[in-house]
């Protein structure tokens, strides 16, 4: 069990949209709820998140502050702006921002630099306008949530530059024992290209059940076109669409379900080219939590998750033949496949737990 510091800390975490607000639902913006959640058990902690208006609430120990993003409109809503900021940076023995290449996390370094209080840094994904470029080398740490991440933006100082992997919460994404096995094949995430969903669609047969959970459309480039494609390729098969899932949809669907796949691609079905389709791979790291084997594609940080032939499989990405040939192979061969389930979980709990999260956050912080 976790215990709090002898001498407590007030950590600040900063994000910029908070996660289930405003139509946001990703990786990019759970990560920092959960986190700052874990931690808030450990030593007081606040995350402080931009929105159309104000809001406070607790959850847990954690609380949170939604302040008004002055620019709040079309990408904008993904690098907001807000001088008050700084009243909650005021509080802060150490800063934690989230997104580093937007304008508040370059507000809340040089904040950090100027009252004298540590600043770390973690990257998820997500652009902006900051100057993340220029002031990069002013953070205390920087945090990255897989080695590719790290390697990516050429980060190898080893004082300052950790990987802390991301977490999922293993009480509630476990596996349920009474749960009937529906066999479905299930993605769940975003609708967007560099997701490679059209590749999955075209994998599975007429006798596998696909569910893809995620919602579709958004500020991103060709994401309602991508969606009508999705739509399209799945006239004829078993697809099945859930774009409102709750996450207690998304728990039961992982505890019925045969694999968690995430098919993510650096090149996409328009050419469009991405360095980091993911940086973690969190969707694939809940569905192993509930003892799915994952089935992943060998871009990125997802071979980092998976442990290829023990917790599932890593295959070439824009590859339809290679998911269909794995999905088979777990079909087929089921004393096996739930092995890798039973495997894939006590992966999750050696490395990818809020809790280990939180022990190499505060071990970067330098306060344990």
């Amino acid at each position: 069990m976790a215990t709090q510091l002898q001498t407590p800390k007030r950590i600040v975490h900063v994000s910029p949209i908070l996660f289930g607000k405003a139509g946001a639902i990703g990786g990019g913006e759970r990560y920092p709820l959960e986190l700052a959640r874990a931690m808030a058990e450990r030593t007081p902690t606040a995350l402080v998140c931009f929105g159309a208006s104000r809001y406070a609430e607790k959850a847990g120990k954690l609380q949170i502050e939604v302040i008004p993003n002055w620019v709040n409109c079309g990408l904008f809503r993904f690098d907001p702006f807000n001088p008050f900021l700084l009243g909650f940076l005021s509080k802060a023995d150490i800063i934690h921002c989230h997104q580093s290449r937007t304008m508040m996390s370059s507000l809340a370094l040089l904040y950090g630099r100027a009252s004298g209080r540590p600043v770390f840094t973690t990257h998820l994904g997500g652009g902006g306008f900051g100057m993340y470029g220029l002031l990069s080398g002013l953070y205390d740490g920087r945090l990255h949530i897989s080695a590719y991440s790290r390697s990516l933006f050429g980060h190898d100082d080893p004082a300052r530059d950790k990987v802390i992997f991301g977490g999922v919460d293993a009480n509630k994404y476990r596996p349920n024992p009474a749960a009937e096995s529906t066999g479905e094949v299930l993605y769940v995430g975003r609708l967007l290209p560099h997701k490679g969903i059209n590749y999955l669609i075209e994998a599975v047969d007429e006798t596998t059940v696909l569910r893809i959970i995620g919602r579709p459309g958004g500020p991103w480039r060709n994401a309602e076109r991508y969606y009508s494609l999705l739509l399209e390729l799945a006239k004829g098969r078993p697809v099945a669409f859930q774009t409102d899932a709750t996450d207690a949809d998304i728990v039961q669907a992982c505890q019925r379900s045969l694999c968690i796949v995430l098919p993510s691609v650096y090149t996409d079905v328009y050419g469009g080219c991405s360095q980091v389709p993911e940086l973690l791979g969190l969707t694939a790291i809940e569905g192993m939590a509930c003892g799915l084997p994952a089935i992943v594609t060998d871009v990125a940080s997802l071979p980092e998750v998976v442990e290829d032939g023990v917790t599932g499989f890593v295959v070439k990405p824009n590859n339809p033949a290679a998911l269909a040939e794995k999905i088979y192979w777990l079909r087929t061969n089921p004393a096996a496949a739930r092995k890798m389930g039973v495997a894939a979980r006590q992966r999750v709990l050696k490395l990818f737990t809020w809790e280990r999260v939180v022990d190499r956050c505060l071990q970067a912080y330098g306060l344990s």
